[in-house]
């Protein structure tokens, strides 16, 4: 398996979302898992195997494009629609791929563990992040 192959243009948000809005410290796609940096008040893009602590727990999901200083709308709990083929009951987390994500089969070694959430369906996760910080 591999990183999700996202269609930005089809993400969207379920009834049930909740989100944050904001301003993206650098260019990000639809459907990448991002966090709020502490220093610049902006939406990076998180990675599991960063050197930055920080960017290692990924606070949401990207609801649209935005480049620098542009403003971004982030999903941080609920249903989503995900733009990609997900396979139903698997855990997704942060991939070591900055902003992409990935199937619990791809987390690997020095990674450090960041739930995403789990596929209700083909098309939708149920984002509920968690981040116990343990690298595998």
């Amino acid at each position: 398996m591999a990183n999700l192959v996202i269609t930005a243009a089809s993400v969207l948000a379920g009834a049930d979302a909740s989100g944050s809005t904001g301003h993206a410290g650098e260019a990000i796609t639809a459907g990448q898992a991002v966090y709020l940096s502490s220093t610049t008040k902006k939406w990076m893009l998180g990675d599991s195997n960063s050197a930055t602590a920080e960017a290692r727990q990924a606070k949401g999901i990207a609801l649209n494009n935005a480049a620098l200083d542009q403003p971004i709308n982030v999903h941080r709990a609920g249903d989503l629609t995900l733009g990609a083929v997900l396979t139903p009951g698997v855990a997704y987390y942060l991939s070591d791929t900055p902003g992409a994500i990935c199937p619990v089969a791809d987390v690997g070694s020095g990674e450090y563990v960041c739930l995403l959430g789990l596929a209700k369906s083909m098309t939708v996760l149920a984002v509920d992040i968690q981040f116990p910080n343990v690298a595998l």
